[in-house]
């Protein structure tokens, strides 16, 4: 995995809504993606090359249509390594305040 294209993918306003969009209707052409939104096709376009490139996002062909699709392992290979390791300190640490506050009510 390249951790720096995944962050940087993921450090633009404009890719993370992309990403919320294909979330919420995978499958979606770039016309369907930029419905809505006030963006032109050239930097829709250049935005979702950025997302492929870090494998956030794939495409398939079908027919004339390109559709997009999310791809949720690089997101997830992030909370592994970035994430989770700190959700358990942070776990542990409430783990042992509640203990020693239910051990002062005793």
């Amino acid at each position: 995995m390249d951790d720096d294209k995944v962050f940087r993918a993921l450090g633009d306003p404009t890719r993370r809504k992309l990403l919320d969009l294909l979330y919420e209707n995978n499958g979606r052409t770039l016309s369907q993606l930029i419905e809505g939104l006030d963006m032109t096709r050239q930097s829709a376009t250049q935005h979702l090359d950025i997302l492929e490139a870090a494998n956030l996002i794939s495409t398939v062909k079908r027919g004339r249509e390109k559709l997009h699709f999310i791809n949720p392992v690089p997101l997830h290979d992030v909370y592994e390594r970035w994430v989770r390791k700190f959700e358990h300190q942070r776990l542990s640490l409430l783990y042992q305040l509640k203990t020693e506050l239910e051990g002062e009510k005793e």
